[in-house]
């Protein structure tokens, strides 16, 4: 007997000759020659610590290999809230992804086929927000809202003062704070009334000849209560200086869901001279600043040269135009979506995880807007409720489940989850099933 018929480890096949299999030839088109060949190699380390048989070698490697070259993981979220900034804000429509994969090659983003000459660059995304906002006399994008606040206080007030209520002196995501992020563009902070109350006249008595714009921001993520009062857009519009409203949360038009909530094109008849929203809020679009206003205005800062710096790509372009003009996005899906549909999606699906012997519950839960828009709206739906430990089962797994841990339980609210993924989530947790057994923390426990 030989030495190679002993130990089969010596048996460990020729990168080339598991390179030729077909399923890993076509993944190297996909992937490229060195991801495939890194996971080829590592299966041949497996054979020769005798952890794997040597003619497995293929199938480990075409088992290991990445989904994609993105080191971001798509992710169901079972967490309630519609616009989570941790999880990246508004999911895309099925049409907006389209459209980002058409433009995503060459694409007449900035050239005329009719003419063959130079075009407007993002001309149908513009002219789209331009329709969903007939107020606006002119829209620019920018590549996120704290950019259009940025390009807005450079161009109308850079070495001059930004007059604002100290009541609208807010934190952003991640630690920004308005005042730093203003003072960033050569801008000088003159704030006026106090915390809780800001009358029209403290603007008024604020202005001067160093006064640049007027800047009224809506406290998205936190609601003062109680003696309190602001001015409003029309009192501010008849100072006789640029005013500019922040109003975060880009929601173009009244709603009745969000009375609360202000909207471009109503702030934009009350006499605002230019509108700063985010697109990857309300509207449901990809990440984007917007810029909706009195022609003029929105004109200066085109014209600026810091707007080249903040410009959006045509990724951003052809996702915005396809939310404008396509169907009801994912975000707004969810927003209205109906608590007693949710409330049988997790029956059924407590169901079948009793017919497995897992433990589940249905139980109700209050859903939240999420990145900022309409604090403390709460929206009623239903959850399916397992042991807490099974967060992290999930969280780890493929797909990866975010839900929320809530007094010693782990909520799948499903009102962010569309019901074709129904299926992937309760594959998802009788998969995870046997991590949180591993750990002793199963099924023992019972669900409240």
């Amino acid at each position: 007997m030989t030495t190679a018929e002993v130990d089969p480890r010596r048996r460990v096949p020729r990168t080339d000759a598991v390179l030729a299999d077909p399923r890993l030839v076509a993944a190297a088109g996909r992937l490229g020659r060195d991801v495939v060949k890194q996971q080829v190699v590592a299966a041949q380390g497996r054979v020769r610590s005798g952890e794997l048989a040597p003619e497995d070698v293929a199938d480990a490697a075409v088992a290991a290999l990445p989904g994609s070259l993105s080191s971001t993981d798509a992710v169901l979220n079972a967490t309630g809230v519609v616009l989570h900034t941790n999880l990246g804000r508004a999911p895309l429509s099925p049409a907006a992804v389209e459209a980002v994969t058409a433009a995503a090659g060459y694409a007449d983003v900035e050239f005329d086929l009719a003419t063959g000459r130079r075009a407007r660059r993002g001309r149908g995304a513009l002219d789209a927000l331009a329709a969903a906002v007939p107020a606006a006399g002119s829209v620019l994008a920018v590549n996120n809202g704290a950019a259009a606040l940025v390009l807005a206080t450079t161009a109308l007030a850079a070495g001059r003062e930004v007059v604002i209520s100290r009541g609208e002196m807010v934190e952003i995501g991640d630690g920004f704070r308005l005042p730093e992020l203003i003072a960033s563009t050569g801008a000088r902070l003159r704030e006026v009334g106090t915390t809780n109350r800001t009358a029209a006249a403290d603007y008024a008595a604020a202005l001067g000849p160093d006064t640049g714009c007027i800047l009224k921001v809506h406290p998205s993520n936190f609601r003062v209560e109680g003696f309190t009062s602001a001015a409003s857009v029309d009192a501010l519009a008849r100072l006789g200086v640029p005013l500019v409203v922040d109003i975060g949360s880009g929601l173009l038009a009244p709603d009745p869901l969000l009375p609360a909530e202000p909207d471009a094109d109503s702030t934009l008849r009350a006499g605002a001279d230019l509108v700063t929203a985010s697109g990857d809020k309300l509207l449901g679009g990809p990440q984007a600043g917007l810029l909706l206003g009195r022609t003029d205005v929105v004109e200066r800062l085109r014209r600026h040269p810091l707007a080249r710096a903040l410009r959006v790509d045509k990724l951003t372009l052809a996702a915005l135009e396809a939310t404008l003009r396509g169907p009801v996005s994912p975000t707004w899906a969810a927003l209205r979506a109906d608590p007693d549909v949710l409330r049988a999606r997790a029956e059924q699906l407590v169901a079948a995880l009793a017919a497995d012997g897992l433990p589940a519950a249905v139980v109700p839960s209050d859903g939240a807007v999420g990145g900022g828009g309409a604090p403390g709206l709460t929206l009623p739906g239903w959850a399916v409720a397992l042991p807490e430990h099974y967060a992290v089962a999930l969280r780890t797994g493929r797909p990866a489940v975010v839900g929320r841990v809530e007094r010693g339980r782990c909520l799948l609210d499903l009102r962010c989850v569309g019901a074709d993924d129904d299926a992937r989530l309760l594959t998802a947790v009788r998969a995870a099933r046997p991590r949180v057994e591993d750990r002793g923390t199963g099924d023992p426990e019972t669900v409240r």
